[in-house]
């Protein structure tokens, strides 16, 4: 073969190498990633049970039931199109509170949202930008920006 041919080779052999890395990469980041979702995307689609999700919006007034135990509790996220129910067994910030924001982080089960971990916003300007972004879709925001 001419040196004209060995060079292509190598740079088809190179990309190839190079394509076979990103979709490893691509692969294994699939198994990690965490969608942000609001209530009415969880409506809308299915989710396998075993998919990691996290899902903001509001903490709905009056829905925040703890257990007799101390540590579950049961409340509901809306984006005030659509609610979905939680349940949280843990300690939850100290900022968590009704008609605040939140993200909650864990796995959608027979129509309930089972959390495993809480984020509650940590001032009165901040809300997540996903949360935001979905209120502002929705035509319920109410504030100026998203930080």
């Amino acid at each position: 073969m001419k040196r004209k041919h060995w060079r292509l080779v190598f740079l088809g052999g190179g990309l190839g190498a190079l394509g076979l890395a990103a979709g490893l990469v691509l692969t294994a980041l699939d198994d990690t990633l965490v969608f942000f979702h609001d209530p009415s995307t969880l409506k809308e689609r299915q989710f396998s049970p075993e998919q990691r999700l996290r899902v903001g919006g509001l903490v709905e007034e009056s829905s925040v039931v703890r257990a007799d135990d101390g540590l579950t509790v049961r409340f509901t996220i809306t984006d005030l199109a659509h609610t979905v129910p939680v349940t949280y067994r843990g300690i939850l910030p100290d900022l968590f509170r009704e008609g605040q924001g939140v993200v909650a982080e864990g796995y959608l089960k027979g129509g309930t949202f089972e959390a495993d971990e809480v984020l509650a916003k940590h001032d009165e300007n901040y809300m997540p930008r996903e949360v935001a972004d979905a209120l502002r879709k929705s035509g319920n925001w109410k504030g100026e920006g998203t930080e």
